[in-house]
């Protein structure tokens, strides 16, 4: 009879208790991804796939390959050491007369123009006088209407037109290219500018980054510190600048800083300096910036972190002999580095990718990769070479993050 009561208790319903608990943990975890499929979804659409989209545009380029499908076939045999055959030049004039009827020329020459500065004006050239062409030969024709195709280079970069996907992008993102014969070679000076400005990069949010820790720390202990009525009153004037957009606050700046501004008529006024100092449009104006504006990104991880040390530590250990510093630097200073490294993190990791304010308040030789990605996207309609510069960037962020894992551990990241 015990033995039977035990099966019946097993079984509810005729269903053994262990399926019904399975299927019940089932039910649980669907209604869990059912909540955040949303999340999930906009997380694809908005994040993943744009990022997605902007590694394939750096390497992929298809315009050589369907614009001009004759010439870049007919160019699979060339050995590249001479100037092509005949019929390579027809299968040319053939893929331009096609250009200039269906109006793409303009996107073959622009295309060319990437990689040979000045050619798009020949190519141009090129596709309208080929429609007039109605038999060969074209070689000496070609060349004689347009000098380019009088040049190994262009052919070497139709060549590798047969292939859709490129490395030139990510090449000269580096400031490097292909030369006449295919091979990689080092931009001319110039045109080497993209290393200058990564390091620039790297430069300038090292700086803020430094600053905004020399600033921050010492008012995120005050605020630690302080009663709860007192500090609650100076929290809100730390996120008060949230209130207010970037751009405004970038511009205040500029109003602040010009020739006239209230800090040059502050110092002058003060006899500090006889003549207004140039602190706009440079580098002084853009860190001075982004310091300011990052400022609370680096003190609110060390704050939330401080909060948790308990003061009896730094007490116990001047019980124990030790003097205000020591007891700071061995007790107390090592329990706020994950504050520390998150707020740092934080702050290193927006200014790589700032735009409005060194646009605004730097100078010429102040601008940073944004503003590249910004022109070649707007301006030029580069897309590849926006692309290129946008995937090193993030491959330099995930490589800062793959460091900060290794040397410190996601683990010890604290942000409240």
């Amino acid at each position: 009879m015990a033995t039977m009561a035990v099966q019946i208790a097993g079984v509810a319903g005729g269903i053994p208790l262990p399926v019904k608990l399975r299927r019940v943990e089932r039910r649980r975890k669907l209604t869990a991804f059912a909540l955040v499929l949303p999340l999930l979804l906009f997380i694809l659409t908005t994040f993943v796939v744009p990022i997605g989209r902007m590694m394939l545009n750096a390497i992929y380029d298809d315009t050589l390959l369907t614009l001009m499908p004759r010439t870049t076939a007919a160019l699979s045999t060339w050995d590249g050491k001479d100037l092509p055959d005949e019929s390579v030049y027809a299968a040319l004039a053939e893929d331009l007369q096609q250009a200039w009827t269906q109006k793409t020329a303009g996107v073959v020459a622009n295309r060319i123009n990437y990689e040979l500065p000045g050619a798009g004006g020949q190519v141009r050239s090129s596709a309208r006088k080929a429609s007039t062409l109605s038999n060969g030969p074209y070689k000496a024709v070609l060349i004689e209407n347009s000098p380019l195709w009088g040049q190994r280079g262009v052919w070497s970069l139709l060549k590798r037109g047969h292939s859709a996907y490129t490395a030139y992008y990510l090449l000269r993102s580096l400031d490097y290219q292909y030369g006449p014969e295919g091979q990689i070679v080092a931009s001319p000076p110039e045109n080497a500018i993209f290393r200058d400005v990564f390091l620039r990069t790297l430069g300038i949010s090292i700086g803020v980054t430094a600053l905004t820790l020399l600033l921050g720390f010492p008012v995120a202990y005050l605020l630690a510190t302080l009663p709860a009525k007192t500090g609650n009153l100076l929290m809100i004037m730390v996120i008060l600048p949230f209130w207010t957009s970037l751009l405004v606050r970038t511009t205040a700046w500029v109003v602040l800083l010009q020739e006239h501004g209230l800090v040059n008529d502050l110092l002058m006024g003060l006899h500090i300096i006889s003549q207004p100092a140039e602190l706009i449009f440079n580098r002084i104006g853009t860190v001075v910036a982004m310091t300011h504006i990052q400022l609370p990104f680096t003190l609110l991880p060390i704050y939330s972190v401080l909060k948790t040390i308990p003061p009896s530590h730094v007490r116990a250990a001047r019980s124990l002999g030790a003097g205000p510093f020591y007891a700071f630097w061995k007790v107390y200073f090592p329990q706020t580095l994950p504050g520390i490294a998150a707020g740092c993190l934080l702050t290193f990791m927006l200014c790589l990718g700032y735009y409005i304010t060194p646009a605004l308040v730097g100078g010429p030789a102040d601008q940073m990769v944004s503003s590249f990605v910004a022109h070649y996207t707007n301006e030029d309609l580069n897309w590849g070479m926006a692309s290129a510069l946008g995937v090193i960037l993030l491959t330099a962020t995930l490589l800062l993050y793959y460091a900060y894992n290794k040397l410190v551990g996601f683990d010890r990241l604290k942000m409240g």
